[in-house]
Formats: structure tokens, C-alpha cells, sequence
């Protein structure tokens, strides 16, 4: 197995709070996503909806990725102020949060 070279990934798991409408639920994803444009070393998003079968999800119903250069590139997003400014209005709509900070591995068979 091999770890990837700089490569870091930073995953939030979410539940948003109920009565939090879809189109506020949407503009907040939109929002997430534009931190690419505005802090350099955040180099791609993704996020989706949970879809699993095995309803192992605890309550969480969305899954947000990004990935960075490095460690050291979260470091920076999380300090960065658009990332404060941006969490200042994100969390305190969310019911539960996890997050998992990660170098992707690659297996070898």
C-alpha cells in the first residue's frame, strides 16, 4: 500500500437542521463549493445525498469532499478567512457534524 504524495482529503458528514428549507439547504452547498475559487490550496469538491442501503448512516443524510495539496493546505483552508466566514453561517445549521481529515492510500494487488 502506498500513501499519496501531498494529496489530502477533508470529508464533513452532515445533518442539517429540520425546517431548514431546500433552497437554503442548496445555496449553503453552492456556497461550499465557491471556497475553490477562493482559497488556492483547496483544489476540488464534491458532495452528494446518502444512498446507502445499509442504513448505517447514524442520521447523517449529506457527505462533503475536498481535497487539498497537503496537510498543511487544510491547515490553511481552515484558518483562511473565507473558510471562517463561510463556517460562521454554515454550522450553526447543521444538527450533527463529523469530520475525517485523510492521505488517500493506494492498494496494490
Amino acid at each position: 500500500m502506498e500513501a499519496a504524495k501531498g494529496v489530502a482529503k477533508h470529508i464533513l458528514l452532515a445533518k442539517f437542521k429540520d425546517g431548514i428549507p431546500p433552497d437554503e439547504i442548496d445555496q449553503l452547498i453552492k456556497g461550499y463549493a465557491n471556497l475553490v475559487t477562493l482559497i488556492e490550496p483547496m483544489k476540488g469538491f464534491h458532495w452528494g445525498n446518502d444512498v446507502s442501503i445499509e442504513n448505517l448512516h447514524q442520521g447523517f443524510t449529506h457527505v462533503f469532499e475536498s481535497t487539498f495539496e497537503s496537510t498543511e493546505g487544510i491547515a490553511e483552508y481552515i484558518a483562511h478567512p473565507a473558510h471562517v466566514e463561510f463556517a460562521n453561517v454554515f454550522l450553526p445549521k447543521l444538527e450533527k457534524v463529523l469530520v475525517i481529515d485523510y492521505k488517500p492510500t493506494t492498494v496494490s494487488l
